[in-house]
């Protein structure tokens, strides 16, 4: 799975612990989520959407392989 979370970020000159704060998780969770070393649950993902004021299908880009 690929996100978008750092282009989103950037557009509200968020820094990753700022964005952290906001959902309630620890800047490495963000971190590990930008590089794609981590999927977040449907409830973060949904927080990370709506304080980024984008949808989860903007914000994390699915793969025929994140299916299987």
């Amino acid at each position: 799975m690929k996100t978008r979370i750092k282009e989103f970020r950037a557009r509200y000159d968020l820094t990753q612990e700022a964005l952290a704060k906001m959902v309630g998780v620890r800047r490495e969770t963000i971190v590990f989520l930008e590089k794609g070393k981590y999927n977040p649950s449907l409830k973060l993902a949904y927080k990370l959407a709506r304080v980024l004021e984008t949808t989860i299908e903007e914000l994390f880009i699915f793969e025929d392989s994140d299916l299987e």
